[in-house]
Protein backbone atom coordinates (compact mmCIF):
# COMPACT_ATOMS: atom_id res chain seq x y z
CA UNK A 1 0.00 0.00 0.00
CA UNK A 2 2.60 2.31 0.53
CA UNK A 3 4.38 1.63 -2.50
CA UNK A 4 1.37 2.44 -4.23
CA UNK A 5 0.76 5.56 -2.72
CA UNK A 6 4.89 6.89 -3.05
CA UNK A 7 4.16 5.28 -6.72
CA UNK A 8 1.31 7.46 -7.15
CA UNK A 9 3.15 10.67 -5.72
CA UNK A 10 5.93 10.61 -7.76
CA UNK A 11 3.64 10.09 -10.86
CA UNK A 12 2.11 13.02 -10.02
CA UNK A 13 5.28 15.26 -9.19
CA UNK A 14 6.65 13.72 -12.64
CA UNK A 15 2.87 15.32 -13.99
CA UNK A 16 2.90 18.30 -12.31
CA UNK A 17 6.62 18.66 -13.46
CA UNK A 18 5.77 18.24 -16.89
CA UNK A 19 3.36 20.54 -17.28
CA UNK A 20 5.48 23.41 -15.63
CA UNK A 21 7.89 22.76 -18.26
CA UNK A 22 4.95 22.50 -21.29
CA UNK A 23 3.62 26.38 -19.58
CA UNK A 24 7.61 28.10 -19.78
CA UNK A 25 8.39 26.74 -23.41
CA UNK A 26 4.96 27.47 -24.98
CA UNK A 27 6.00 31.16 -22.78
CA UNK A 28 8.72 31.52 -24.75
CA UNK A 29 7.41 30.72 -28.15
CA UNK A 30 6.91 33.68 -30.08
CA UNK A 31 3.26 34.49 -30.81
CA UNK A 32 2.04 36.08 -34.06
CA UNK A 33 1.81 39.73 -33.18
CA UNK A 34 -1.25 41.82 -33.11
CA UNK A 35 -3.25 45.40 -31.71
CA UNK A 36 -6.46 45.09 -29.85
CA UNK A 37 -8.49 47.85 -30.85
CA UNK A 38 -10.99 47.32 -29.01
CA UNK A 39 -12.81 45.01 -26.46
CA UNK A 40 -16.44 44.49 -27.17
CA UNK A 41 -18.89 42.60 -25.19
CA UNK A 42 -17.57 38.83 -25.96
CA UNK A 43 -15.06 39.52 -28.03
CA UNK A 44 -12.42 41.43 -29.36
CA UNK A 45 -11.40 43.66 -32.44
CA UNK A 46 -7.66 43.12 -33.46
CA UNK A 47 -5.37 44.75 -35.85
CA UNK A 48 -2.84 42.02 -37.61
CA UNK A 49 0.10 43.33 -39.68
CA UNK A 50 1.66 41.28 -42.74
CA UNK A 51 2.82 37.80 -41.70
CA UNK A 52 4.59 35.07 -43.40
CA UNK A 53 3.09 31.51 -43.47
CA UNK A 54 3.86 28.55 -44.69
CA UNK A 55 0.33 26.47 -45.68
CA UNK A 56 -0.30 23.58 -47.25
CA UNK A 57 -4.01 22.95 -48.38
CA UNK A 58 -6.03 20.14 -48.01
CA UNK A 59 -9.67 18.48 -49.11
CA UNK A 60 -10.00 17.82 -45.04
CA UNK A 61 -13.59 18.88 -44.04
CA UNK A 62 -12.80 18.13 -40.70
CA UNK A 63 -10.42 19.81 -37.58
CA UNK A 64 -9.01 16.30 -36.82
CA UNK A 65 -8.61 15.19 -40.37
CA UNK A 66 -7.18 18.43 -41.25
CA UNK A 67 -4.72 18.24 -38.14
CA UNK A 68 -3.81 15.28 -39.19
CA UNK A 69 -2.80 15.91 -42.87
CA UNK A 70 -1.46 19.13 -42.33
CA UNK A 71 0.77 19.23 -39.32
CA UNK A 72 3.32 16.80 -40.20
CA UNK A 73 4.41 18.38 -43.38
CA UNK A 74 4.68 21.65 -42.24
CA UNK A 75 6.29 20.42 -39.08
CA UNK A 76 8.63 18.23 -41.74
CA UNK A 77 9.12 21.81 -43.19
CA UNK A 78 10.38 23.81 -40.14
CA UNK A 79 12.35 20.90 -38.53
CA UNK A 80 14.79 20.69 -41.42
CA UNK A 81 12.72 19.29 -44.47
CA UNK A 82 13.82 22.30 -46.95
CA UNK A 83 16.41 22.71 -49.24
CA UNK A 84 18.71 24.12 -46.53
CA UNK A 85 18.39 21.93 -44.47
CA UNK A 86 17.53 24.55 -42.07
CA UNK A 87 15.26 24.52 -39.13
CA UNK A 88 13.10 27.21 -38.00
CA UNK A 89 11.88 27.72 -34.70
CA UNK A 90 8.17 26.97 -34.11
CA UNK A 91 5.49 30.09 -33.27
CA UNK A 92 1.86 30.46 -32.34
CA UNK A 93 -0.66 30.57 -33.46
CA UNK A 94 -1.25 27.41 -36.04
CA UNK A 95 -4.32 28.82 -38.66
CA UNK A 96 -6.84 26.30 -39.78
CA UNK A 97 -9.52 27.35 -41.99
CA UNK A 98 -11.99 24.07 -42.52
CA UNK A 99 -14.28 23.95 -45.17
CA UNK A 100 -16.51 21.83 -47.34
CA UNK A 101 -14.51 21.94 -50.46
CA UNK A 102 -10.82 22.84 -49.80
CA UNK A 103 -9.37 23.69 -46.45
CA UNK A 104 -5.74 25.01 -45.70
CA UNK A 105 -3.78 24.91 -42.45
CA UNK A 106 -0.79 27.24 -41.75
CA UNK A 107 2.44 27.93 -39.40
CA UNK A 108 3.23 31.70 -38.93
CA UNK A 109 7.16 32.16 -39.01
CA UNK A 110 9.14 34.03 -37.07
CA UNK A 111 9.48 37.48 -38.28
CA UNK A 112 13.00 37.70 -39.16
CA UNK A 113 11.63 35.49 -42.21
CA UNK A 114 10.16 36.79 -45.38
CA UNK A 115 8.70 35.06 -48.56
CA UNK A 116 12.19 36.19 -49.72
CA UNK A 117 15.01 34.91 -47.31
CA UNK A 118 12.96 32.04 -46.23
CA UNK A 119 14.21 28.27 -47.36
CA UNK A 120 12.64 26.31 -50.07
CA UNK A 121 10.29 23.72 -48.84
CA UNK A 122 11.12 20.47 -49.85
CA UNK A 123 7.58 19.36 -50.27
CA UNK A 124 6.25 21.19 -53.04
CA UNK A 125 2.46 20.85 -51.57
CA UNK A 126 3.86 23.70 -49.00
CA UNK A 127 3.27 27.18 -50.14
CA UNK A 128 4.74 30.00 -48.76
CA UNK A 129 2.11 33.08 -48.29
CA UNK A 130 2.43 36.43 -47.51
CA UNK A 131 -0.73 37.52 -44.89
CA UNK A 132 -2.11 41.02 -45.51
CA UNK A 133 -2.65 43.60 -43.01
CA UNK A 134 -6.17 42.89 -41.71
CA UNK A 135 -8.84 43.89 -39.18
CA UNK A 136 -10.40 40.68 -36.97
CA UNK A 137 -13.24 39.72 -34.26
CA UNK A 138 -11.84 36.89 -32.02
CA UNK A 139 -13.35 34.71 -29.58
CA UNK A 140 -11.20 32.84 -27.57
CA UNK A 141 -11.96 29.19 -25.46
CA UNK A 142 -10.49 27.01 -23.61
CA UNK A 143 -9.47 23.08 -23.67
CA UNK A 144 -9.06 20.71 -26.65
CA UNK A 145 -10.60 21.72 -30.06
CA UNK A 146 -13.36 20.11 -31.54
CA UNK A 147 -15.20 20.33 -34.48
CA UNK A 148 -18.51 20.89 -32.59
CA UNK A 149 -16.63 23.52 -30.16
CA UNK A 150 -15.08 25.65 -33.09
CA UNK A 151 -18.55 25.45 -34.82
CA UNK A 152 -20.17 26.49 -31.77
CA UNK A 153 -17.79 29.46 -31.45
CA UNK A 154 -18.14 30.45 -34.87
CA UNK A 155 -22.24 30.72 -34.22
CA UNK A 156 -21.55 32.91 -31.54
CA UNK A 157 -19.18 34.99 -33.07
CA UNK A 158 -20.96 35.54 -35.74
CA UNK A 159 -24.06 36.45 -33.19
CA UNK A 160 -22.20 39.18 -31.61
CA UNK A 161 -21.14 40.52 -34.56
CA UNK A 162 -24.66 40.84 -36.03
CA UNK A 163 -25.92 42.10 -32.80
CA UNK A 164 -23.27 45.25 -32.97
CA UNK A 165 -23.53 45.85 -36.62
CA UNK A 166 -20.31 44.41 -37.71
CA UNK A 167 -19.73 42.95 -41.23
CA UNK A 168 -17.47 40.43 -41.91
CA UNK A 169 -16.10 38.92 -44.91
CA UNK A 170 -13.97 35.28 -46.13
CA UNK A 171 -14.40 31.93 -44.02
CA UNK A 172 -14.07 32.26 -40.24
CA UNK A 173 -10.84 30.69 -39.67
CA UNK A 174 -9.28 28.64 -36.09
CA UNK A 175 -6.34 29.63 -34.15
CA UNK A 176 -4.51 26.97 -32.34
CA UNK A 177 -1.74 28.18 -30.14
CA UNK A 178 -0.82 24.83 -27.32
CA UNK A 179 1.04 21.67 -28.53
CA UNK A 180 -1.56 18.20 -28.63
CA UNK A 181 0.36 17.25 -25.33
CA UNK A 182 -0.57 19.77 -22.96
CA UNK A 183 -3.89 19.19 -21.13
CA UNK A 184 -4.40 22.77 -18.75
CA UNK A 185 -4.34 26.00 -20.56
CA UNK A 186 -5.04 26.04 -23.55
CA UNK A 187 -6.02 28.50 -25.70
CA UNK A 188 -7.77 28.28 -28.89
CA UNK A 189 -9.64 31.18 -30.90
CA UNK A 190 -12.09 31.63 -34.05
CA UNK A 191 -11.56 35.05 -36.21
CA UNK A 192 -13.12 36.24 -38.88
CA UNK A 193 -11.88 39.61 -41.22
CA UNK A 194 -13.72 42.61 -40.42
CA UNK A 195 -14.41 45.69 -43.20
CA UNK A 196 -11.23 47.94 -42.20
CA UNK A 197 -14.21 51.13 -42.63
CA UNK A 198 -16.30 49.83 -40.73
CA UNK A 199 -14.18 49.00 -37.59
CA UNK A 200 -12.75 52.67 -37.86
CA UNK A 201 -16.72 54.19 -38.39
CA UNK A 202 -18.06 52.40 -34.92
Amino acid sequence: MKRILISSVVIVGIFLVFQIYTALATGKTETQPYTIIRLEVGFEIRYYPAATLAMVTSKARSYKELGGSGFGKLAGYIFGGNKENKQIAMTSPVHMEINDSVSTMAFVLPAEFNAHNLPIPGDSSIAIRTAAPEYVAAVQFGGFASDQNISDHVVLLEEMLRKRGLKHHGNFRFLGYNPPYQPFGRRNEVIVTLIKEEVLQH
